[in-house]
C-alpha cells in the first residue's frame, strides 16, 4: 500500500496532524478545499456550455 506505508503509519500521521492543527482548523481547510473543487467543476461545465453556445451561433450564421 502507498509505497510501503501501512495503516499503522497512516494513523500515526493522522494523530500528529490532529494534535498540531486541531479538529476545527482541519474541518475549515477541508471545507475550503471542497468549495474550491466545486467551483472548479462548475467552471469546467460553464466553459463546455459556452462552447456549445458558440457552435449554435455559428450554425445559425451559416443558415442565414
Amino acid at each position: 500500500m502507498l509505497g510501503g506505508i501501512g495503516i499503522t503509519e497512516l494513523l500515526i500521521v493522522l494523530v500528529i496532524v490532529l494534535v498540531l492543527f486541531g479538529v476545527g482548523r482541519i474541518s475549515k481547510i477541508a471545507g475550503e478545499m471542497g468549495t474550491g473543487i466545486r467551483a472548479f467543476k462548475e467552471g469546467l461545465q460553464g466553459s463546455e456550455s459556452e462552447e456549445g453556445a458558440e457552435e449554435e451561433v455559428q450554425e445559425e450564421d451559416t443558415e442565414a
